[in-house]
């Protein structure tokens, strides 16, 4: 079983009014924690899908071993960032893992549970759901990659749920990580200052 990874790395950090992932976080910055965390849950080479401040993290991700891929189309919001990134995926792989790049909370034990329910249950889309609240990372099995690609732009990654759901696993969790992004300076420094 081979399971890829995506980073959506691409956005442009307006209400943050600088490069997000590149903040420092815990000793490092956003983007290497949220790496961090995924090749602690055994994903070696995690894709990286960057957009508007492409060459600042290039600078700071190009120093581990990642993928970086360009997304042209990044100001068309995420769904493109996802497309971009599944399209690059090996065709050896059977699934992926999509995180945001601003959730460094997000732990290889969640990262983990999300795919061991996957390999458990053979559901094609697994969500993490943390007291009854959907969150991030998704996983998606590789045969439905081409059904993305189809999705309308306006509604985004979760219109595949409800197309497909009876291939859908909720895979419980016990960290609300799941649920919290980093898009504004206060949820930062609230983040930063927590622990």
């Amino acid at each position: 079983m081979k399971i890829a990874a995506i980073i959506l790395a691409a956005g442009e950090s307006k209400r943050m009014k600088s490069p997000k992932m590149i903040l420092p976080f815990k000793g490092r910055t956003m983007i290497e924690c949220v790496i961090g965390n995924i090749q602690a849950a055994g994903i070696d080479e995690p894709i990286i899908v960057v957009g508007a401040w492409k060459e600042d993290i290039e600078k700071v991700a190009g120093n581990h071993r990642v993928k970086i891929v360009f997304n042209r189309n990044y100001r068309n919001g995420m769904l493109s960032s996802i497309r971009c990134g599944i399209n690059s995926v090996p065709p050896s792989c059977d699934a992926a893992v999509i995180i945001p790049g601003d959730m460094p909370m997000v732990s290889a034990d969640v990262i983990n549970k999300v795919i061991n329910d996957y390999i458990a249950t053979g559901k094609r889309i697994v969500i993490p759901v943390y007291q009854g609240r959907r969150g991030h990372p998704l996983l998606v099995a590789s045969d439905l990659f081409r059904e993305i690609n189809r999705l309308d732009e306006n509604e985004g990654l979760r219109q595949l749920a409800q197309v497909y759901p009876e291939d859908v696993i909720e895979a419980e969790v016990d960290s609300d990580s799941i649920l919290k992004d980093i898009d504004t300076r206060t949820e930062y420094l609230k983040e930063i200052n927590s622990n």
